[in-house]
C-alpha cells in the first residue's frame, strides 16, 4: 500500500469535485471457477484499490458527501474462515491502513443505501463489470442489470478518470517495477526459444518470472508463432525453423500496477531477409510514434503518424501503392494494422476500461466507426503524468486478405498479388511503455532489445 495520507488525499480530491449525495463503491468478491470453494485468482476492483487500499474480497464503501463521512462495510473472519486462511488483519485494521475510521458489518450496506434512496438522495455508482455486483446493485437500487451501465453516474466516472489518468510519482515508481519485471520475462523468452519447443513452455517460463517477483500476470500471456491473431491465447503449437515468435506479456506487482510489453523475434538465431524488412518497417513506425509523444499532442495524431510510416514501409515492400495519404485516411492500411497504436495503463493493463473508453481515451468525444481506427483506445491530448503503450504492428491475416480481395476493397492501394506471398508470415508488434514528462516523454523500465542487431545479439546468446 501507499501511505495512509495518499488514500485520504485521494478521497478528499474526489469529494471536492462532486455535490451532495452518496458515492457507492463495490469491491470485488471471490469468483468461482467451477464450484464455490475453487476460485479464480482474486483481483480487487482497481478503483476500490485506488481510493481505499483494501485488497480483500467482500468489501464495499460509501462516501457521504453531505456529512463528509466515509464508511467501509465488511465482515471479520470467523473461526471457520481462519482454519482455511490463517489469521488476517481485522476489518478495522485494513480500514485504518487507508485512513478510514468508521466500519460496519457488510449487511449494514443495505440499510444505508436503501435509506438514502427512500429519502430521495442521489446515489452515484460506477459501471459494474462483475455479475455479482450487478446483482448487488439490483438489490440495493432496484435498477435492472441491463440498465445499470446507462444509469451509472457520468459525473463520478469523469471525476475518477481525471484523477486516475495522471500518475503520481509513487505510482510511476510502482509501474516501473512492473515494467522491469516484464523486461525480465521478455529477455528470458528471447534466450530460451528454439525450434522444437512448445509455445506453452515459453508461456510457463514468463508466468513463473511474474509470480516469483511477488505479483502476478497483468493479463493472460500471448506467446505464439501466429502473431497475426492479435489476442492469441492458444499455446499448443510447436516452434519450427523460419517461424516468427510474438510474446505479449506483462507483470503485475503485488500492489496491482501493470507492465505491458510485446517483443517479436525469430525462432532461428537470426532474422531471415524478409523478416528483417518487415521488422524494420514496424520499428521505424514505433520510433516515430515514441518521438512524437509530448504534452499537448493528440494521441490520435501519434496513431496517424504511425499508420503513415507503416504505409510508407509497406509501399517500399510492394504491398501498398497509390496515394498514401488517401490510403490511410480511407483505412486501407488496416489490412495490415487493425488496432490502435496504444492505450493507457496503470492499475489496469487497459486503464479504467471498465469506466468506458469514451471517457478515458476520448474525453467524452465520439469514437470513429472505421475498421482499424475504431480500435484506437487513446486519442486525447497528452498530459504530463500519462502512462500508455506505444505498439504499432503489422499483421498478415489470410482470412481478412481474401475477404477484402473478393470484395474488391482498396484495389487502388493494396497489391493483393504481392500480399498473397506474405500470408504465412504471421505478425510483428513492438510495444513499449511510455511516460509523458513536462518536456517530452521517456520509455519506462530498464533496457530491452529493440533493434534488429540487439534482438539477434540476445538470440545468439543461446548458442
Amino acid at each position: 500500500m501507499f501511505s495512509v495520507q495518499t488514500y485520504i488525499d485521494r478521497r478528499a480530491r474526489l469529494q471536492a469535485q462532486l455535490s451532495s449525495g452518496l458515492l457507492l463503491f463495490l469491491g470485488n468478491d471471490e469468483s468461482p471457477m467451477n464450484y464455490a470453494a475453487n476460485t479464480f485468482h482474486f483481483r480487487q476492483d482497481s478503483t476500490f484499490l485506488y481510493f481505499f487500499g483494501v485488497d480483500q474480497p467482500g468489501w464495499a464503501a460509501v462516501i457521504d458527501l453531505d456529512e463528509g463521512r466515509t464508511v467501509l462495510f465488511a465482515d471479520d473472519l470467523t473461526i471457520d474462515d481462519i482454519v482455511w486462511t490463517g489469521v488476517l488483519p481485522t476489518v478495522a485494521e485494513l480500514a485504518a491502513n487507508g485512513g478510514v475510521t468508521e466500519t460496519r458489518l457488510a449487511a449494514g450496506l443495505d440499510a444505508v443505501v436503501k435509506g438514502a434512496v427512500a429519502r430521495g438522495r442521489t446515489v452515484r455508482y460506477l459501471p459494474p463489470y462483475r455479475p455479482e455486483n450487478r446483482l448487488k446493485l439490483f438489490s440495493l437500487l432496484g435498477i435492472h442489470p441491463d440498465r445499470q451501465g446507462d444509469a451509472a453516474s457520468v459525473d463520478l466516472v469523469r471525476a475518477v478518470v481525471e484523477m486516475r489518468v495522471i500518475k503520481s510519482a509513487d505510482e510511476i515508481a510502482e509501474i516501473e517495477t512492473a515494467v522491469n519485471t516484464s523486461v525480465d520475462m521478455h529477455l528470458a523468452a528471447m534466450r530460451m526459444v528454439r525450434p522444437g519447443m512448445m509455445e506453452s513452455e515459453v508461456a510457463a517460463r514468463v508466468t513463473e518470472i511474474a509470480i516469483a517477483a511477488g505479483g502476478h500476470l497483468a493479463f493472460p500471456v500471448i506467446a505464439t508463432v501466429h502473431g497475426e491473431t492479435l489476442h492469441n491465447h492458444f499455446h499448443g503449437n510447436t516452434l519450427k525453423p523460419g517461424d516468427m515468435f510474438l510474446l505479449d506479456a506483462g507483470a503485475e506487482t503485488a500492489m496491482h500496477y501493470a507492465g505491458d510489453l510485446t517483443s517479436t523475434f525469430p525462432v532461428d538465431p537470426t532474422f531471415t531477409p524478409r523478416q528483417k524488412e518487415v521488422y524494420q518497417v514496424v520499428l521505424g513506425a514505433h520510433l516515430a510514434a515514441v518521438g512524437a509523444c509530448r504534452p499537448g499532442v493528440r494521441f490520435r495524431d501519434v496513431h496517424g503518424l504511425a499508420c503513415r510510416r507503416l504505409a510508407e514501409g509497406l509501399k517500399d515492400l510492394g504491398l501498398m501503392k497509390g496515394n498514401l495519404d488517401d490510403a490511410v485516411e480511407q483505412g486501407a492500411h488496416a489490412m495490415f494494422f487493425q488496432c490502435g497504436t496504444g492505450h493507457m495503463f496503470g492499475l489496469d493493463v487497459h486503464d479504467m476500461e471498465d469506466l468506458g473508453e469514451v471517457w478515458v481515451g476520448y474525453e467524452g468525444q465520439p469514437k470513429s466507426t472505421q475498421f482499424g481506427l475504431k480500435s484506437l483506445r487513446l486519442a486525447r491530448p497528452l498530459r504530463p503524468g500519462f502512462v500508455f503503450t506505444v505498439e504499432p504492428g503489422l499483421y498478415f491475416i489470410p482470412e481478412l486478405a481474401r475477404r477484402w480481395k473478393a470484395e474488391g476493397k482498396f484495389t487502388d492501394y493494396i497489391d493483393y498479388g504481392t500480399l498473397e506471398t506474405y500470408l504465412g508470415f504471421g505478425g510483428i508488434r513492438i510495444e513499449e511503455n511510455v511516460l509523458v514528462t513536462p518536456d517530452g516523454c521517456r520509455i519506462l523500465g530498464k533496457w530491452r532489445p529493440r533493434t534488429l542487431e540487439e534482438v539477434e545479439g540476445v538470440r545468439l546468446e543461446q548458442r
